[in-house]
C-alpha cells in the first residue's frame, strides 16, 4: 500500500509545472469531509480511478472535528457507507488498547457485539476515514487549496470543467468534479447559482423560511440582561453581540447565516487536560453580556456537553450565551481565505443588519467580489 499511492497519483489526474500532460482521473473529489470520503471511496469500489484532495490537513470534515456525539435518531434508518463507518467504530473500540484513560464497560455508549458505535472520539473518526481509503486505494492529496483569483481556479469546455487549479499551481484534471467542501468554492467557481442567506417564505410559497421568532425556541435569554457598556445608560453603547434594531419582518429574508462554533472535546480527567490560553487580542469586553448573565443559580455554559469514550466529552454550544459566534460569520460563505481566516481566528463584531437575499447569477465567484464588513 505504502508503494501504491505513488504509482495511482501517477496513473491519472495530477499535473505539476515540470510535466507534459495528464490523463483524467473519473473522478476528482475536491474536500476531505465525511462526503468526500464517502464519494471517493465508493467511485473507487465501482472501479473508477479518483483521486480526493483536501485543503488542510485532516480528513472527515465535521465528524472528525470534534462532532463525535451522532445525531442519529432511529439508527435503522442509517445504511450504506454510513452504517459501515459507524461499524468500523465499533470494531476500532473492540481493541482494548483504544481505552487509554476508561474501561470499555464504564462507556455507557459501548457494548461489545452490538451492531454499531455512535460516539467517538475525533481522532477515532479518522483513523476509520484514513483506513477505508487506504483499503480502497483512494490518494489522498492533503494541503491544497483552490486558487481564487479570478479565472484561475478552473478550467472548463463550455460548461464542462476539465481541471482544477490550486494555489500551489498543481491542477487536477478529471471527467467528473464533486465538491464535498463545506464552502463550495469548486461550485461556485464553475459558474452554479447559489444563495447566501435566508430566503423568505414567500420564495417557495413555504412556512419556516427567513425570519422565525415565533419559532425561537431554544437558545434564549431566560432573563432580562442589561445591553449597555454602562449598565442602565443608553448613551454608553450596546455591549458586542448587540444587535441594535429588531430581527425583521417575520417570515422575510437577510443575509443572515446560521452561527458557526467549534465542536469542543474536553475532559473531566486533569492527567489529560490542556490549559485554555489567553489569546492574542484577547478583548473582555466581548464576554461582558456573558459575566451579567451568570448568576449564582445559572452557570450552565457548557451544558451540551455528550460523553465520549475515555472520559472525554463533545461539547456543543447552549444556551443564550455560548460558544456560537452569532453574527459574526456573514463574510465567511463569499469570503477569499483570508477573510476566512481573520473570522475564525478573530471574530469581527456581529453585522446584523441582514439585508435582502440575491441568488448569485451563474458565472459568480466565491471570494472575488468585495466582502462585507461584518
Amino acid at each position: 500500500m505504502i508503494f501504491l499511492r505513488p504509482l495511482l497519483l501517477a496513473s491519472c489526474g495530477v499535473w505539476a509545472a515540470s510535466a507534459g500532460g495528464q490523463t483524467p482521473c473519473d473522478v476528482v473529489v475536491y474536500g476531505g469531509t465525511s462526503a468526500g470520503v464517502t464519494a471517493a471511496v465508493q467511485a473507487a469500489r465501482m472501479g473508477k480511478t479518483v483521486v480526493l484532495i483536501e485543503p488542510g490537513r485532516h480528513v472527515g470534515g465535521l465528524t472528525s472535528g470534534g462532532l463525535g456525539m451522532t445525531d442519529s435518531g432511529d439508527t435503522r434508518v442509517i445504511g450504506g457507507l454510513s452504517r459501515e463507518f459507524y461499524r468500523r467504530i465499533r470494531r476500532y473500540y473492540d481493541a482494548p488498547a483504544a481505552w487509554t484513560r476508561e474501561k470499555p464497560e464504564d462507556f455507557p455508549g459501548y457494548r461489545r457485539g452490538a451492531d454499531a458505535l455512535w460516539r467517538f472520539e475525533p481522532h477515532a473518526a479518522e483513523a476509520v476515514f484514513r483506513q477505508m481509503l487506504d483499503e480502497a486505494q483512494v490518494p489522498l492529496v492533503l494541503g491544497e487549496r483552490l486558487d481564487l483569483r479570478p479565472g484561475a481556479g478552473v478550467r472548463q469546455e463550455g460548461r464542462r470543467i476539465t481541471a482544477i487549479v490550486m494555489e500551489s499551481g498543481r491542477s487536477f484534471a478529471g471527467r467528473m468534479f464533486i465538491d464535498a467542501t463545506y464552502e463550495g468554492d469548486l461550485m461556485a467557481r464553475a459558474g452554479v447559482e447559489y444563495t447566501v442567506g435566508r430566503e423568505p417564505n414567500s420564495r417557495y410559497g413555504e412556512t419556516l423560511d427567513g425570519v422565525q421568532t415565533r419559532q425561537a425556541r431554544s437558545h434564549q435569554f431566560t432573563r432580562p440582561v442589561d445591553p449597555y457598556v454602562q449598565a442602565g445608560d443608553p448613551a454608553s453603547g450596546l455591549l458586542p453581540g448587540i444587535h441594535p434594531g429588531p430581527p425583521g419582518e417575520e417570515g422575510s429574508g437577510d443575509l443572515r447565516i446560521q452561527a458557526y462554533c467549534f465542536r469542543m472535546c474536553l475532559t473531566d480527567l486533569p492527567a489529560n487536560r490542556a490549559a485554555f490560553p489567553k489569546p492574542a487580542g484577547y478583548d473582555p469586553r466581548q464576554y461582558e453580556l456573558l459575566l451579567r448573565y451568570l448568576t449564582p443559580d445559572w452557570n450552565d455554559v457548557f451544558g451540551n456537553n455528550q460523553r465520549m469514550p475515555n472520559r472525554k466529552t463533545d461539547t456543543n454550544n447552549h444556551g443564550a450565551v455560548g460558544t456560537d459566534a452569532i453574527g459574526m460569520n456573514y463574510d465567511y460563505p463569499e469570503g477569499d481565505y483570508a477573510t476566512r481566516a481573520r473570522i475564525v481566528l478573530s471574530p469581527p463584531r456581529p453585522d446584523r443588519r441582514g439585508r435582502a437575499t440575491t441568488p448569485r447569477a451563474r458565472g459568480s465567484s466565491a471570494g472575488t467580489k468585495p466582502t462585507r464588513k461584518g
